[in-house]
């Protein structure tokens, strides 16, 4: 059974992966827009890939007992500056992912909840993934100078999954 705050913060995270999920899928559609079939191929994924986080938070909060709240989500920006901007804006989200991640591990050892910590293990690895993939595209674009655009849309998704 899941104590009243670590269902709170648990449903908090539901939140923020629905919302990492829309964001991707915003990403996805700007640069789908911009004829870059390959980076919005790689955001859609990421989307679907952070919409099943959310469905993993849901199903063991409901597992554990508690009821998983079904979130209202804000509507991410529509636009970005540019593609390095995009993944820039997308390691932030990570990053604060990653803290709030860290936050529910915190309580979980907090209130000695330690099927929940040891359940949580799975998101922290995954985080430090994520993080180091979406760093290793921005280094990789960086890595062209502003050139070679085609090429960098064209690989992207060989790119998925590279720690």
């Amino acid at each position: 059974m899941l104590s009243e705050k670590m269902l709170n913060i648990l449903n908090e995270q539901v939140k923020k992966e629905a919302y990492a999920s829309h964001l991707y899928l915003a990403m996805a559609s700007w640069a789908e827009n911009q004829g870059l079939e390959g980076i919005s191929n790689w955001f859609y994924a990421q989307s679907e890939e952070e919409r099943e986080h959310m469905m993993k938070f849901i199903r063991f909060i409901n597992e554990r007992g508690g009821h998983a709240i079904v979130p209202l989500v804000e509507e991410p920006p529509k636009e970005f500056p540019g593609i390095r901007e995009a993944f820039v804006a997308s390691l932030e989200h990570e990053q604060m992912v990653t803290g709030a991640i860290n936050d529910i591990v915190t309580l979980a050892l907090e209130e000695k909840d330690y099927g929940t910590h040891n359940w949580l293990q799975w998101f922290v690895e995954e985080q430090m993934e994520e993080e180091d993939s979406v760093q290793g595209i921005i280094d990789k674009f960086d890595l062209l100078g502003g050139h070679g655009l085609y090429v960098f849309d064209r690989d992207i998704m060989s790119m998925r999954g590279e720690h």
